[in-house]
């Protein structure tokens, strides 16, 4: 799981004023690292179907925001998935 400070951290570096903690940019962010921590897990733990299937809900919500963003805001998808790496 991400501790406080690093989700904190995340937020910081992708928010758009000093209140900003539930744009769709902070919370792919969020779910960028979740999911990177994750499949680190699943690497180390093949069998963990539990874990697995969280990723996978991770995962569609992610693509769900990232479409929502790509419908709206041409610009905040591109820098987002340039700065995640992501596509």
């Amino acid at each position: 799981m991400l501790t406080k400070r690093q989700k904190q951290n995340t937020i910081k570096d992708h928010q758009e004023h000093a209140t900003d903690t539930g744009s769709s940019e902070v919370q792919i962010a969020l779910l960028s690292k979740r999911i990177k921590f994750l499949a680190d897990h699943l690497k180390k733990h093949p069998k963990d179907f539990h874990s697995r299937r969280g990723l996978l809900m991770m995962v569609g919500k992610r693509r769900r925001f990232l479409q929502y963003l790509r419908d709206t805001n041409e610009k905040k998808y591109a820098r987002i998935s340039k700065k995640l790496e992501l596509e």
